[in-house]
């Protein structure tokens, strides 16, 4: 009977993203996927800032933007008659704004899933403690005190093995089969509107290089639907929504009614197509009541069906896993006790149903549950969530209240105040190195724990050197304004709310841990029941 730590159910980009993460953080993994390859459509494709900072952390990025699209060929958001005629109204997402460096040094990308996955597999197949296997099935589980027993099957060959896994994350999608069989109750609503995806090979730059856009929504009396961007050239996505409300059934899209209702979205009705693949999908907006259920963890559409209306759905499960494989490896490590674990559910849950909860709103207003609609477009808040991608704020015993008050934003959807606040992403902030190149605090965290202290901030750094002995969990010390470091416009601490004595502790996540606005009579006594805290380890053991 083979053995892994962590068993992974799913490839998708979460599945594979938790692998990755698992071996950079040196545990063993056996990721299980019943397809024998990755995903061949195109499926999700943004990948908004804050996921864009987590694979830049774990130094992916390079190679996610090498496989999607530059950003000047994504620029908009087109609302159109037909593609070749008359436009309605266009915008530019926040995410592709100016305005967005502001907060993150990263920006977003558009990498269809079919280029993302084949990426992030290759990255994680180059880690030695990552074991993954395509056509691979997941028959049955059980679970008890010590661990989860599942049997495989080979999808191929029907051969069947038994797997003992201490904990097991299940990646397996909108229809998840480790949910059900665990009865698990979803909380929202269910098959909110019915849509089909048709990838199509056409050459549409004629209607779209002059303006280039992420989402073409074409709104006519006779067709409402989209064109998805994938390579901008001649492979589209066709995004026919609300099938029922238009008169039509999942039935109705042979290849022959597909190409008729593409050349109709265009707009010329001899324009060359073919179709290259043809997927009917119902979105829901539901979010699974627990996301942990003794040793075993829910993650990305397995916690949480969410209508693409946002591009929220694959972002929020890669950073599900995120938050879930740091607490795994040091659980399994031995450096933190099982009930860190329990916030996984308390951070990420509640984010969860908020996610959700604005991507229906953002259906509603795009008249994807209507039969009619009066106007097209979209409200306000639709692509422009910075709220949601960078304001989320923790509250979980995996945080350490400093009792400074939330930052007042008027709407926390669209509207992002960069804070340190114990619970809330480590902000961005400009740093200068002493040889003069800039370097973002996103950089220096998001691996391991870190203390970002100020310049008189000494006895915190010494401090932080002596957890790794005293506590077995190490701490990389880093002094801004007093060493290699210093602030490169003068508002790091402002932004991060400590004056020079005061200290951070970012989590391996990137979000805050504990802070210290300013100095305390016993800095070593005062950090380690901090990060014990966290690790919800007694003091005394610490």
């Amino acid at each position: 009977m083979a053995e892994s730590p962590v068993l992974i159910v799913g490839g998708g980009p979460v599945g594979l993203m938790a692998s990755l993460l698992l071996s950079r953080l040196g545990i063993r993994s056996l990721l299980i996927e019943r397809h024998p390859g990755t995903a061949i459509h195109p499926k999700a494709r943004g990948i908004n800032a804050r996921t864009m900072e987590v694979f830049r952390q774990q130094d992916v990025e390079a190679a996610v933007r090498q496989a999607g699209l530059p950003p000047e060929r994504t620029g908009l958001i087109v609302w159109a008659r037909t593609l070749a005629g008359e436009e309605i109204e266009r915008r530019v997402p926040w995410g592709r704004s100016e305005r967005s460096a502001e907060v993150s040094p990263v920006r977003a990308c558009l990498c269809a899933q079919d280029y993302l996955e084949p990426v992030l597999r290759r990255c994680a197949e180059q880690q030695a403690r990552g074991t993954l296997r395509f056509g691979t099935e997941l028959a049955s589980f059980t679970q008890d005190g010590s661990g989860v027993t599942a049997t495989l099957v080979d999808v191929a060959s029907g051969a069947k093995e038994k797997v003992v896994a201490q904990y097991m994350i299940a990646a397996d999608g909108a229809q998840s089969r480790v949910r059900s069989a665990l009865g698990v109750r979803m909380d929202g609503e269910t098959d909110v509107y019915d849509s089909v995806n048709i990838l199509i090979n056409a050459d549409l730059r004629q209607w779209t290089e002059d303006r280039p856009a992420a989402l073409y929504f074409i709104e006519n009396d006779r067709l409402r639907a989209t064109f998805l961007t994938v390579n901008a050239a001649d492979r589209w996505g066709f995004l026919v929504n609300s099938l029922k409300s238009q008169g039509y059934s999942p039935e109705d899209f042979t290849p022959e009614r597909a190409v008729d209702l593409v050349r109709l979205g265009v707009g010329i009705p001899d324009l060359p197509v073919k179709v290259l693949g043809i997927a009917p999908w119902v979105a829901s907006a539901h979010v699974a009541e627990r996301y942990r259920h003794d040793r075993i963890f829910l993650a990305g559409d397995a916690a949480h069906e969410m209508p693409p209306t946002g591009g929220f759905g694959m972002n929020t499960g890669i950073q599900d896993v995120h938050n879930l494989c740091w607490k795994l490896a040091l659980v399994l490590c031995g450096q933190a006790t099982p009930a860190l674990l329990e916030t996984y559910h308390d951070e990420r849950q509640p984010l969860g149903k908020a996610i959700t909860e604005q991507s229906l709103a953002n259906a509603i207003s795009m008249g994807r549950l209507q039969k009619t609609r009066e106007t097209a477009g979209a409200r306000p808040e639709y692509l422009n969530e910075q709220g949601m991608i960078f304001g989320a704020n923790y509250v979980s015993t995996a945080v350490v209240p400093d009792g400074s008050a939330a930052p007042v934003v008027v709407n926390p959807v669209t509207d992002y105040a960069p804070s340190a606040r114990p619970g809330g992403r480590a902000p961005h902030a400009w740093l200068q190195r002493k040889d003069g190149t800039r370097v973002s605090s996103i950089d220096l965290v998001g691996k391991g724990f870190v203390l970002l202290a100020g310049a008189r901030g000494a006895a915190w750094i010494d401090a932080a050197r002596g957890l790794g002995a005293s506590t077995g969990v190490a701490v990389t010390p880093i002094a801004v304004g007093a060493g290699e470091l210093d602030s490169a416009d003068g508002r790091w601490r402002e932004t991060y709310g400590i004056d020079e004595t005061g200290a951070v502790l970012v989590r391996p996540d990137g979000y805050v841990g504990w802070r210290s606005a300013s100095a305390a009579a016993d800095p070593a006594g005062t950090l380690t029941s901090a990060l014990s805290a966290i690790l919800s380890r007694p003091s005394s053991g610490a």
